[in-house]
């Protein structure tokens, strides 16, 4: 494995989000796009240290996702005190 294997996957994730823009802007936003192929290409670097396939999985790309939207995934921790939340549909109560 190398560097190489990173670039050539690197560039057909780009390639897929390019094309398929509304998806990326689903996910991510305009504003994160670089930063979001700045973690992937993270973890794809980590991923061929550790001796892995360089291949992101599902989990991998949900955690940089959620990297992106919350920050640090360790020191995360949600609101349990306020069990209702207000919505443009009414207020639902996460029981």
């Amino acid at each position: 494995m190398s560097d190489l294997e990173v670039e050539i996957y690197m560039s057909q994730l780009i390639n897929f989000f390019e094309n398929n823009e509304n998806d990326l802007i689903t996910l991510v936003g305009k504003v994160q796009k670089q930063k979001f192929y700045d973690f992937l290409r993270e973890e794809c670097e980590q991923n061929l240290k550790e001796g892995k396939d360089v291949s992101l999985t599902r989990k991998q790309i949900t955690d940089v996702i959620l990297r992106l939207k919350i920050g640090n995934l360790d020191s995360y921790e949600p609101d349990l005190t306020n069990i209702i939340q207000k919505t443009k549909f009414g207020d639902i109560i996460l029981n």
